[in-house]
């Protein structure tokens, strides 16, 4: 595998991939194994497994295991595969952490512990056990909007010192906070919502964990490229045309995992269904997505 620079532990280009599903709801292995080798052909350098993009609320631990084997021998070396596995129980993310390195996989996605609220003490020796006991780097994922329990800066601040903890994937909506960690760590921040790619990158972000990348690898892969060259103008304007299709997959009232299948299955690419709770989109949200997709793609 090509070792990614310091900066960027685990690449720059990472899809939150989908999970493919068969028409009865089983994994579809084989379609993984497609779509995992399509991402990496058109940009991406990684590969995020089971995040919420994933479907991890809805799948099996032997599946997640199944999983990262399967796109392992798909991508090879071509690419790193950070596995997700944070859960509100530490014993079961710990336990997580471990299959998913035995699967193969270079590095853990570990989410904030959803629903109890735990103070932050607990997040910081939450955090510390499974880098202790994991036995893989960690993208700590702070999404408080679904978690309900922030990672404060403060406490992204002491977590930096920790050997295995190398990375954060950023849906906190809070430039200024991530801003200060970035300056004062050696963290590297990767955007997990697509508006906020290029501006924190600018402010010395490593890349991006994006549901929109598996739609539209190519696009937001030119970005960073872009700005990596100097080119500014054309990072602005790669940001501007895919702003149409981000807002109709992340904030149109339907989660980007059904958004997401919709706009593969068009393009007869693997996706299959949603897991109950979640829904298939309908034929008119289809048509939009469609067109914001063609509107990106095509400019």
């Amino acid at each position: 595998m090509t070792i990614p620079s310091a900066g960027s532990p685990f690449g720059r280009a990472l899809c939150a991939m989908i999970t493919p599903l068969d028409a009865s709801g089983a994994l579809d292995l084989d379609g993984a194994q497609k779509l995992a080798a399509h991402l990496v052909d058109e940009g991406c350098d990684g590969l995020v497994l089971s995040g919420t993009t994933g479907e991890s609320p809805t799948t099996r631990d032997d599946e997640k295991s199944v999983l990262i084997r399967a796109v392992r021998d798909a991508v090879g070396g071509r690419a790193t595969i950070v596995a997700g596995v944070g859960t509100a129980d530490t014993e079961h993310t710990v336990r997580l952490a471990r299959e998913a390195g035995q699967a193969g996989a270079d590095g853990l996605l570990v989410v904030a512990p959803y629903y109890s609220k735990p103070p932050q003490d607990a997040v910081e020796a939450h955090f510390r056990e499974i880098a202790d006991r994991g036995g893989l780097p960690v993208m700590l994922y702070d999404i408080p909007g679904r978690t309900g329990t922030r990672i404060e800066p403060e406490t992204m601040m002491r977590l930096a010192d920790h050997e295995r903890i190398v990375a954060v994937k950023d849906c906190a909506y809070d430039l200024l906070g991530s801003a200060k960690v970035i300056a004062a760590t050696g963290l590297a921040y990767y955007a997990g919502c697509e508006e906020w790619i290029l501006p924190l990158y600018a402010v010395g972000g490593a890349g991006f964990v994006s549901t929109v990348a598996n739609v539209a690898p190519r696009q937001l892969r030119s970005l960073l490229d872009a700005y990596d060259a100097g080119d500014t103008v054309r990072a602005r304007a790669v940001h501007h045309q895919v702003l149409p299709l981000v807002e109709r997959m992340m904030a149109d009232g339907l989660p980007g995992t059904v958004t997401a299948k919709a706009v593969l299955t068009e393009l007869g690419l693997p996706a299959g269904p949603v897991r109950k709770p979640l829904r298939p989109a309908d034929p008119e949200r289809v048509r939009g997505l469609m067109a914001a997709y063609d509107a990106a793609v095509g400019g």
